[in-house]
């Protein structure tokens, strides 16, 4: 990926003197160190990164500017890339299952926290003796896209044996879940928390601490998303649920944290008969959106960046590669006067959409415009670095 730090103002204004055939990011700073503050403000309690849903180092870069200490990180390749921004940042493993190998690298990381959610995993570790060990707990709750308990997590009798297990190992014992991806509903995080009192109570410790996941929401239609009523339900969850033994808390946002720090470019290449042909497709920058339903963030520019308005239709959408299934699942609403060699330019497109971007057929964006933080002051076209 390549950066290109020619700060404009905005990508309208970018459109009057580029017009790239591929596809571009726009890569947002100060709305990035705005969320982050945001999450530290209103989150009570220890604020960490979910590197998987954007591993680029400038994001982790204005990240740790922001003040953050702690990632979480799913490999040993998010390892190398959190610590070589951060050299001393905190890292918690909570990929709960593992190699051996993999074990030994996060090792000589000096990880500061492991998940487990099955006896194996915790013998795998080996001596957790003064460790934590966060045991994943998952429950028939809904709330969010996609239940991410098919995959992980332990039933809240197998969470309290575990439990019991890391106390007898010398470790410290904590407890983690996850509501579910893009999960709008606080009261899934009410429920989560109530069940992992119970299960502390049922083994008999006093937690460490609770992760209480990621799973916050991202923006993605007109209105902008409730953060800080999920951050009081939580507060509010854990004060009922474990009173004076309540312990230090600890979230890992990825989507919430990172998807307004991007915007998306791309261009239509062809129009004909309620088809639309992108530059992009679900190779790519629009990978996600194979499983989760399309923004309507979304804005048509003519190539000279201008906004086009109007009464809509709806548009079937593929992208450039020569595979069949390279195509939204559900048609897109856009302006009728919509010509060929638009651009649509697509909010809210900073996680999981640099992660997942293949290269296919030898499509997908391949660069960013860093945007000029608002403390900058006004610029002109000319200051673009060359």
């Amino acid at each position: 990926m390549t950066s290109q730090s020619i700060f404009p103002e905005s990508p309208e204004q970018w459109l009057t003197h580029e017009t790239p055939d591929d596809p571009v990011y726009f890569f947002y700073p100060d709305r990035l160190a705005a969320t982050a503050a945001r999450f530290q403000a209103g989150f009570p309690g220890l604020v960490t990164y979910a590197v998987k849903a954007n591993p680029e180092t400038e994001v982790m870069e204005v990240l740790v500017a922001s003040g953050l200490t702690a990632f979480d990180v799913a490999s040993v390749q998010e390892m190398r890339a959190a610590r070589w921004v951060s050299p001393k940042s905190k890292l918690n493993y909570h990929n709960p299952v593992r190699s051996v190998s993999e074990i030994e690298a996060a090792h000589a990381f000096g990880i500061a926290s492991w998940s487990i959610d099955r006896p194996s995993e915790l013998e795998k570790i080996g001596d957790v003796s003064g460790q934590e060990i966060s045991v994943r707990l998952k429950l028939p709750v809904s709330g969010g896209i996609y239940d991410f308990g098919e995959k992980f997590g332990a039933p809240p009798g197998l969470v309290s044996h575990l439990l019991k297990e890391v106390v007898a190992r010398g470790g410290t014992p904590s407890i983690t879940f996850h509501p579910g991806t893009q999960c709008h509903d606080p009261d899934a995080w009410a429920r989560y928390i109530a069940a992992a009192a119970k299960a502390a109570k049922g083994a008999g410790v006093r937690l460490g601490r609770l992760n209480v996941g990621g799973g916050f929401p991202a923006q993605r239609g007109a209105h902008p998303v409730q953060l800080e009523v999920i951050f009081d339900t939580i507060a509010k969850a854990v004060k009922d649920s474990f009173g004076v033994d309540a312990p230090d808390l600890v979230c890992e946002p990825g989507r919430a944290m990172v998807a307004d720090a991007y915007d998306l470019l791309v261009r239509i290449k062809a129009l004909s008969d309620g088809q639309i042909y992108l530059n992009d497709g679900i190779y790519g920058g629009l990978a996600e959106w194979r499983d989760i339903a399309a923004s309507d963030r979304i804005t048509l520019l003519t190539p000279q960046g201008t906004r086009r308005t109007g009464p809509t239709a709806s548009y079937r959408v593929f992208g450039p590669t020569c595979d069949s299934i390279d195509q939204l699942n559900e048609p897109l609403e856009l302006p009728a006067t919509l010509s060929e060699g638009d651009y649509l330019l697509i909010e809210g497109c900073g996680a999981y959409s640099h992660a997942l971007k293949t290269g296919f057929n030898g499509y997908g964006p391949t660069r960013v415009i860093t945007m000029r933080p608002r403390s900058m002051g006004p610029t002109r076209v000319d200051d673009r670095a060359p």
